[in-house]
């Protein structure tokens, strides 16, 4: 099933219709010492090939996009091209723990993308997948260009626009102090600062000149030292991606209006807003016509959202400010702050392709929240599960299990088999206070349905799923309010191993996350001669099995040695120690009635007429729905 292909890769990004062209790069992932884009704090980022950002990535539709990864830093590293659909090459996908065990140092990982069979268009972006690697740096825009592109004619240049969080630590550290005993609240780590950047035609935009950057980064302009130069008269599409690993956005731009016209790849009717709230994964395309006066420069915001944050510290300064420029010699027009933040609502936006919402077929209801565990430690668990990854990445417990792969149980109680063609309704409800974006990993999803308290039994804040939708919205990264829920609806046409997550970073790592396996045993046929050995030899290299259950077992049922938990705490007493209990008190009871008949009657009692007085009492108490607080009456 596997093949020896450093020379074959190539072919195989070819052999889609029409032997389209191949995009290849080749990216070294890398240290970089002395970062400082916030011009705050230097440290160490990951990078490629010894510089930092990333190099944007832009592609034609027409063709196929191969990426040779090598890993020369001293951890783990993988390469996930967000959104993408990988058709049916899921080991392709990049998510460690999922489709493959994680590229070892020294060693090479060539990703195939196959971008010009797979309809895709829009606006993307890469990032890697590895036990939290892109919060250091690992992660750039990533768009694709088709010739024929809905709005092509309506805008005369672009720009993308990348936004972040930024943490002065590295995530490591971050994410030990996280999930940690001393942390049983589970308070997420509150960035640093954040980030604004441009770029246009495969390049960041150079600073202000006359600003001074740091070294390592004097390449690209960041925030203050970063503007947009608009051409009076003009329209510009800007592409708007929140690459971040926390924090939501609040965007817009001071006397300028923009038009949406795409979300997550998905091409729009035009909405106009004032302002877009982009949660972290998610993107936008927006159009705006430049002003026809150049007597004023004005401001760009990207103003973190501090509701998500245990605590805002007096030295973070979330509002992030840069601008567009019409002149060099003209003022910066800042008309912050607003009197309050718009949230943007996706699921009015109406698709350019019209899809139908089909009748499901299967429906699988996913409620999710956090809790301090069993050893003290904050999780996040989905149906009572805490995500861990298996042993066995999902996509090679399906190769390697023959007709066992059908199993549920074989890839762990955080996973769900599904059917092919099954139309699937994931109903995503949020225990939780805080706003969380979910993506579906080899899909876009259609949003049919959203509450915003989904336990209410008031229609207008829980209202029930309207059938024969004509054109729901469609993305790939949905954002869940506090208490609410979503109604995700999917074709499974895309076989694959594929993880459904919490984008934020810090909820994955605490276990925010299911599996679903589509189709495994179409998995297995379409994967004849196409799964590359080197896949295979880069988890045998880390000491990790390759074939078998979740836990590396033949038998899909064996899943001994998986890593799960931590569990939930047992609150109260225990069994034991309520059995304990209550035959220390009727020891008691017996001896205190003992006692007491003695003395007072005189008399003698035998043992079984003591037992039948202390049942009596006991049963009584019952009734009353109490013994000591102890025992509750089951109704």
């Amino acid at each position: 099933m596997s093949l020896s292909c450093r020379q074959l890769l190539p072919l195989l990004a070819l052999s889609s219709s029409a032997l389209a062209g191949v995009q290849e790069l080749w990216w070294n992932v890398t240290y970089v010492q002395d970062a400082n884009p916030d011009g705050l704090f230097e440290r160490r980022v990951i990078g490629v090939n010894g510089t930092w950002p990333p190099p944007p990535i832009e592609v034609s539709t027409t063709d196929s996009l191969l990426v040779h990864v090598t890993n020369s830093i001293d951890q783990l590293t993988t390469l996930h091209h967000h959104g993408m659909y990988f058709n049916a090459t899921s080991w392709m996908d990049g998510a460690m723990g999922v489709s493959q065990c994680g590229i070892p140092p020294g060693q090479t990982f060539d990703y195939v993308v196959p971008i010009n069979s797979s309809g895709q268009v829009g606006t993307y972006w890469a990032h890697g997948h590895a036990n939290g690697i892109y919060v250091d740096g690992l992660r750039t825009p990533l768009l694709l260009h088709s010739p024929n592109e809905t709005y092509g004619a309506d805008y005369d240049a672009e720009f993308t626009i990348s936004l972040s969080d930024w943490y002065h630590e590295e995530q490591p550290v971050l994410s030990a102090a996280f999930i940690n005993i001393a942390n049983p609240a589970g308070a997420e780590p509150i960035p640093d600062s954040a980030l604004v950047y441009f770029s246009q035609n495969g390049s960041y935009l150079a600073p202000i000149p006359g600003s001074n950057p740091s070294p390592v980064t004097s390449a690209v302009g960041f925030n203050e030292n970063a503007t947009l130069p608009f051409e009076p008269g003009k329209t510009y599409r800007l592409r708007i991606i929140n690459m971040g690993a926390f924090a939501a956005f609040y965007f817009w731009i001071d006397g300028h209006q923009m038009q949406i016209i795409e979300a997550d790849g998905t091409d729009t009717q035009e909405q106009s807003v004032d302002m877009l709230s982009v949660a972290a994964a998610q993107r936008y395309s927006v159009l705006v016509t430049a002003r026809n006066d150049t007597s004023s420069n004005w401001a760009i915001h990207a103003n973190m959202d501090t509701s998500m944050f245990d605590t805002v510290p007096s030295n973070l300064n979330p509002n992030i400010t840069s601008s567009i420029t019409y002149s060099t010699s003209s003022n910066l027009t800042n008309l912050s702050p607003v009197s309050s933040y718009t949230t943007t609502n996706d699921s009015a936006l109406v698709p350019i392709d019209v899809l139908p919402a089909l009748s499901p077929t299967n429906t699988l209801q996913l409620a999710f929240n956090f809790e301090t565990m069993d050893d003290g430690t904050n999780h996040a668990f989905i149906n009572d599960v805490v995500y861990n990854s298996p042993v066995v990445p999902a996509i090679m417990s399906a190769l390697s299990l023959g007709e066992n792969a059908t199993s549920l149980e074989a890839y762990g109680p955080y996973s769900f088999v599904i059917n092919y063609g099954d139309v699937i309704d994931l109903v995503v409800q949020n225990g939780d206070t805080g706003k969380h974006p979910f993506h579906l990993h080899g899909y876009k999803v259609q949003i049919v349905n959203r509450a915003t308290q989904y336990n209410s039994s008031d229609p207008s804040l829980n209202p029930p799923l309207i059938e024969g939708q004509a054109n729901p919205m469609r993305r790939d990264t949905v954002a869940i309010t506090g208490g609410g829920s979503v109604t995700l609806r999917f074709v499974a046409n895309n076989p694959g191993a594929w993880i459904f997550h919490c984008h934020i970073e810090w909820h994955l790592e605490s276990g925010l996350a299911v599996q679903l396996i589509t189709a495994p045993l179409q998995i297995q046929e379409q994967a004849l001669g196409r799964v590359p050995s080197f896949m295979y030899e880069q988890c045998s290299a880390i000491g990790v099995p390759s074939s078998g259950n979740a836990a590396g077992h033949a038998s899909p049922t064996d899943l001994s040695g998986l890593p799960l938990g931590p569990f939930f705490q047992v609150l109260g007493w225990l069994p034991k120690g309520i059995g304990a209990m209550a035959g220390c008190v009727l020891t008691a009871i017996i001896g205190i009635l003992t006692v007491v008949w003695y003395s007072a009657m005189g008399g003698t009692i035998s043992e079984e007429e003591i037992e039948e007085l202390v049942r009596q009492r006991i049963e009584e108490k019952e009734r009353k729905g109490r013994f000591f607080g102890l025992f509750k009456k089951k109704t």
